[in-house]
């Protein structure tokens, strides 16, 4: 299963440095939407904003549904509480640079863990789908590995596959691969290349052009806070309109 995406009119600022403003972005179900931009574009605080990492200052996000982070009675918004919020972060999936695997525990129980105390599934059913998860990824044969065994590139599929267990419906991606060595990029592009094909919705923020070329739907490129240019492969990365998009692919490309 997979929803959509609804942002509007979010803003965000840090102090008096105004990071979002006023963006606007749709993500229909089961589509591939790829962020671009350079360093302190705002790309990774939107994305944290639609889990609601981070909060918004103004302007709604919606998965599916559900009005993220808050309730709406009227005009007015009101933050909900933690546990809601956490409640509704079970539906969408995130990949950091990082992989935030927990050391102490296999690779294996990286997987079960929230499924089981978060969502209360039961152990067999959660272990049944962490392997079926492990052999989607290609690591059906470390499931009993500690993440310091892994090279970044089987981490970040390890990574990839724990945010799979508790089936979100959106899956959000920031810049999954800055962190790995060169030679290591490719596969963890394959795992994200099967998952968009499977109908997933996916928000990605990377600075891979090939890989955006070949798999979004929608291309978004951001600077200073605002979304700059936003449409298909063909019209933002071989005829892009605006001369920052294009000074930026120049370096990129």
């Amino acid at each position: 299963m997979s929803a959509d995406i609804n942002i509007q009119g979010v803003n965000k600022s840090f102090g008096f440095n105004k990071v979002l403003d006023s963006v606007d972005l749709s993500v229909p179900a089961g589509s591939v939407c790829v962020i671009l931009g350079p360093s302190g574009s705002g790309k990774s605080t939107l994305l944290r904003c639609i889990n609601h990492l981070e909060r918004i200052d103004a302007g709604t996000i919606r998965v599916g549904d559900e009005l993220i982070g808050y309730r709406q009675e009227g005009n007015r918004l009101f933050e909900l509480q933690e546990y809601k919020i956490a409640r509704q972060r079970t539906s969408i999936g995130m990949v950091f640079q990082h992989f935030n695997l927990f050391p102490h525990w296999t690779v294996l129980q990286n997987l079960i863990e929230a499924p089981i105390r978060v969502k209360r599934e039961s152990k067999a059913v959660v272990m049944e789908r962490a392997h079926r998860l492990l052999k989607r990824v290609g690591l059906a044969e470390r499931a009993n590995a500690w993440p310091r065994e892994l090279s970044g590139g089987q981490q970040q599929r390890v990574a990839i596959a724990r945010a799979l267990a508790m089936e979100p419906d959106v899956m959000l991606f920031d810049e999954p691969t800055s962190a790995l060595d060169p030679e290591l990029v490719g596969e963890v592009l394959e795992v994200m290349r099967s998952l968009a094909k499977s109908g997933m919705t996916m928000v990605v923020v990377t600075h891979e052009i090939g890989f955006a070329r070949e798999v979004a739907d929608q291309i978004i490129f951001m600077d200073g806070g605002v979304i700059v240019e936003a449409g298909s492969a063909e019209t933002v990365l071989d005829a892009p309109r605006h001369s920052r998009t294009k000074a930026f692919l120049s370096t990129v490309l």
